[in-house]
C-alpha cells in the first residue's frame, strides 16, 4: 500500500527532532537549515536550545518545538509547568511534554489532567502529550486519550523514542480512540520513507523524527536507507 503513495509528499508532517544530549550549536544551526530547506514543520529541540532556533527560524515557515519532561516524565508537575512556561516565553509555539507514566500504569488521572491542563492554560501554545506507548497496556493508552482529550492537549504523541518505537497498530488505536478530535504525532524509531508512508496512512498527522533529509533523500532513490538510530 506505501508503495502507491510514493508520491506523497512527507515534509510538512515532519517534526525534525535533534535531541541528541551531546547537540553543538552548530548542529542546531544545522537542524534548523536542514528544516527550512526542506520545509519541515518543525524543529524539536531541547530547552537550552528553543532561544537558537527561534532566533535562526525567524520569518521562516518551520516551527519551534520544545520537549519537557524528557524523556522520562518523572519530574514534578511544578517543574514541567515552569519548563514550559520558560520555553514559550523563549519562543516555542509547539512543546512536547511527557506524561507521568508512573500515573497512567497507576490510574491517577486527576493528577494528569491537572499537569497537562495548566501547561494548557499557562502557554497557550500547542501542547503534544507523550504517551510512551510502549509501556502501556490498551486501557492505559485509553486512560491517556482520554485525559488528554478533556486537558485541551492538541495533539498525542507515540513515544520519545528512549523506550520503543512506534508501530502502525498503535496510531490506529490512537485515531480511533481519539475519534479524530486531536493529531496523532508518530515518533520513535522512524528510519525509513516507507515506514513514515505506512504511518501517515494509518492517521499519523506528524512524525518526529531525527532523519527527516534521511526519509526524503529515499523518497527520490529508496535505495539509500538509513541504519542510524532515529527519535
Amino acid at each position: 500500500m506505501a508503495a502507491a503513495h510514493s508520491d506523497l509528499d512527507i515534509a510538512p508532517f515532519i517534526d525534525h527532532a535533534l535531541l541528541d544530549v551531546t547537540a553543538t550549536p552548530e548542529q542546531v544551526a544545522r537542524c534548523c537549515d536542514e528544516a527550512d530547506r526542506f520545509q519541515f514543520a518543525s524543529v524539536c529541540v531541547y530547552p537550552i536550545h528553543v532561544q537558537q532556533a527561534v532566533e535562526y527560524l525567524h520569518n521562516k515557515n518551520p516551527k519551534v518545538c520544545s520537549v519537557i519532561g524528557f524523556p522520562t516524565g518523572a519530574t514534578t508537575a511544578a517543574v514541567k509547568l515552569y519548563e514550559a512556561q520558560e520555553a514559550a516565553d523563549h519562543g516555542a509555539t509547539e512543546l512536547d511534554v511527557v506524561m507521568n507514566i508512573g500515573w497512567l500504569k497507576t490510574g491517577q488521572s486527576q493528577l494528569l489532567h491537572r499537569e497537562l491542563a495548566d501547561i494548557c492554560d499557562a502557554t497557550g501554545q500547542t501542547v503534544k502529550a507523550i504517551l510512551e506507548t510502549h509501556l502501556l497496556t490498551y486501557e492505559e493508552k485509553q486512560l491517556a486519550v482520554d485525559v488528554c482529550l478533556d486537558a485541551g492537549v492538541q495533539f498525542l504523541k507515540t513515544n520519545t523514542g528512549w523506550f520503543g518505537g512506534v508501530t502502525v497498530e498503535d496510531v490506529k488505536f490512537l485515531k480511533a480512540a481519539a475519534r479524530d478530535r486531536i493529531g496523532i504525532k508518530a515518533s520513535g524509531g522512524i528510519r525509513t520513507f516507507e515506514q513514515a508512508i505506512e504511518l501517515i496512512l494509518a492517521g499519523a498527522t506528524r512524525l518526529g523524527t531525527s532523519r527527516g533529509p534521511a526519509l526524503i533523500q529515499q523518497r527520490q532513490d529508496p535505495s539509500a536507507e538509513s541504519s542510524a538510530s532515529a527519535y
